[in-house]
């Protein structure tokens, strides 16, 4: 994985990054992700608000919906496997049926 150098812009800030070159992509949604965010923030609830302030409320914002994804993700697991149990049984059943 070869290392890239690129240079992020956050609410104004540039700030230089070493990555893994085939990540840029996903580096630079990223950025224009938190920086739609903040200007959103800015713009609708917390006028008054310092980019520091905008920037730390979009944060807590991603990190909520990073716990509701996680969480999503868990009930989805848990369905999983009680297909792959079910399922189990079933095949159980049928063996037994022949």
């Amino acid at each position: 994985m070869a290392k890239q150098n690129i240079t992020l812009k956050i609410i104004g800030k540039p700030y230089s990054l070493s990555i893994d070159g085939e990540k840029e992509e996903l580096y630079r949604l990223a950025e224009r992700e938190l920086n739609a965010y903040v200007t959103r923030i800015e713009q609708a609830h917390f006028k008054g608000f310092s980019k520091e302030d905008c920037l730390a409320m979009a944060a807590f914002q991603i990190a909520v919906a990073k716990l509701a994804l996680a969480r999503s993700r868990e009930v989805g697991d848990e369905d999983v496997r009680t297909l792959a149990a079910l399922g189990g049984e079933v095949e159980s059943y049928l063996d037994a049926l022949r």
